[in-house]
């Protein structure tokens, strides 16, 4: 398979799970309205190490903040970062360049890996399944769009509790058999 198909089973298999786990269970509220709006920019990335995938964040930062019709973007690393401290390391780097570039107050980082797995918790515990994507990804987020939403929707520091309650109802087989129906759908290679 070509660079560019890989890609777009890639991208693929992100949009489906965006579909089925993220607005279909309702994880993230607000993004089913970029979803169907096609406001969200889907970059996949081939980049395996820190210093060139951060340059790379940057360039998406730069790219985001120049379209304003687009609302945020998913940076999908193909095949890079799979070890999930690598990842955390790269999330830490990201965050950190998002001050020094100048972009404090403007973007923010939400993370999604496939190993993701909250401190203090067992591996397989359904919690993790909230955050846990088919590729490793970093969500860039405008934080006045964050605001503006956040400011209408009743009681929204309850949605990450909300979502464990409703992944512990679901349990992990639920959301492993998911992501592999998306894997098997979506094959990269």
């Amino acid at each position: 398979m070509n660079s560019n198909n890989s890609a777009n089973m890639v991208i693929s298999a992100t949009k489906q799970w965006l579909n089925d786990i993220i607005i279909g269970l309702n994880f993230c509220p607000f993004a089913k309205k970029e979803f169907v709006n096609d406001t969200i920019h889907y970059h996949s990335s081939k980049e395996t190490q820190i210093k060139i995938a951060l340059h790379e964040f940057i360039e998406q930062c730069r790219y985001l903040q120049t379209h304003d019709e687009l609302e945020t973007t998913l940076i999908v690393y193909n095949e890079g970062f799979r070890n999930f401290e690598r990842y955390l390391d790269l999330v830490d780097y990201a965050n950190d360049l998002l001050v020094s570039q100048g972009f404090e107050g403007v973007f923010q980082l939400a993370s999604m890996h496939p190993e993701y797995c909250f401190d203090g918790e067992n591996f397989d515990d359904a919690s993790n399944f909230t955050n846990r994507s088919p590729y490793p990804l970093l969500h860039i987020i405008r934080e006045a769009s964050m605001e503006k939403v956040l400011s209408i929707y009743n009681q929204p520091e309850k949605i990450p509790e909300e979502n464990i309650i409703l992944a512990n109802k679901k349990g992990s087989t639920y959301f492993q058999q998911t992501l592999a129906r998306i894997h098997h759908q979506y094959p990269q290679k």
